[in-house]
């Protein structure tokens, strides 16, 4: 009687601790998942800052273009 004790005590152990090794991997998992996309969010906003200062300083560039173009003419 004592080894079948042994054996359901060992199994709900055994179940237990199964079911917490996948929660805690769960919770891994997901954090993971979590800081990927984070990741991937600040390396968009990075390209999209770096996109709206490239197109701005191009822009910066082309008026002061146009005006020395313009001051040039009339001289």
């Amino acid at each position: 009687m004592a080894e079948n004790s042994n054996g359901v005590f060992s199994d709900l152990f055994n179940a237990v601790g199964n079911t917490t090794q996948n929660a805690a991997d769960n919770v891994i998992n997901g954090a993971t998942n979590v800081t990927n996309a984070a990741q991937e969010y600040a390396n968009l906003g990075v390209s999209i800052a770096t996109g709206a200062a490239t197109s701005t300083l191009k822009l910066v560039q082309d008026v002061l273009s146009g005006i020395s173009s313009t001051l040039n003419q009339k001289q």
